[in-house]
């Protein structure tokens, strides 16, 4: 981070695949309080889940939850009903979600129009899981642009190089993300971005600096991290 020229970052368990994420985690907040925060989160089907959502804050470092809907059983969740009760629970603990919600866009406008004061964040720029085609990559581009007029939405401008099939600067995804920032989209363009990198893509450095390339003044403050720290109401 410190040779990259990132000052701080929001880490984000993943326990399929280590179930201890979450206190790994922690872990590195205890260690570095002032450079790292968390979005965490834990078995949406479990009833005795419920019952963290009023104090998941009060853990170190937690800012919120981010829920990644992967796998036969868990990408019908947000649609068969069984996580239904997070919504109202989120929205009253004052509680950001973050989630892979490229396969049920529909439900998130529903949620956002039901629980106003719920922050939500799409990741990963609304983008379909996998290997896929340039086309297919950017298919519900449309449908991604359409959330941005509720004002409870924001974007997570993450895994750009992945959906690239061209080296840094990555000119093609760069070319469709300053495409999504107007003025009609506003959140898509800077409502809690961050930088995921893959090693074989890109380097910390290189996703840092590739901002500049199409962003200024405030945009540009907003996407490097003063975003993502007032919509998770991150005080650093």
């Amino acid at each position: 981070m410190d040779a990259g020229g990132v000052d701080a970052a929001i880490l984000t368990p993943h326990t399929p695949w280590d179930p201890n994420a979450n206190e790994l985690c922690m872990e590195a907040v205890r260690a570095y309080p002032d450079r790292l925060a968390i979005l965490g989160n834990f078995p949406l089907d479990k009833p005795e889940s419920r019952a963290l959502v009023d104090t998941w804050k009060q853990r170190p470092g937690m800012l919120g939850c981010r829920f990644t809907f992967i796998g036969p059983e868990q990408s019908k969740w947000p649609t068969d009903g069984t996580v239904d009760w997070l919504w109202p629970a989120a929205e009253r603990a004052g509680l950001p979600i973050a989630m892979m919600a490229a396969n049920f866009l529909p439900k998130v406008a529903e949620v956002a129009q039901r629980h106003p004061n719920l922050r939500l964040i799409l990741d990963h720029l609304g983008r379909p899981r996998g290997d896929t085609s340039p086309s297919e990559r950017w298919a519900n581009l449309a449908d991604v642009l359409a959330l941005a007029k509720y004002p409870n939405i924001a974007m997570k401008a993450t895994g750009a190089p992945s959906y690239s099939d061209q080296s840094y600067p990555f000119a093609t995804s760069t070319t469709t993300c300053a495409g999504s920032t107007t003025p009609s989209a506003p959140r898509a363009g800077s409502g809690a971005p961050t930088s995921r990198v893959c090693p074989a893509v890109a380097s910390v450095r290189n996703a840092v600096h590739g901002r500049a390339a199409w962003l200024k003044g405030r945009d540009l403050e907003l996407v490097m991290g003063r975003a993502v720290c007032d919509w998770l109401g991150w005080k650093r």
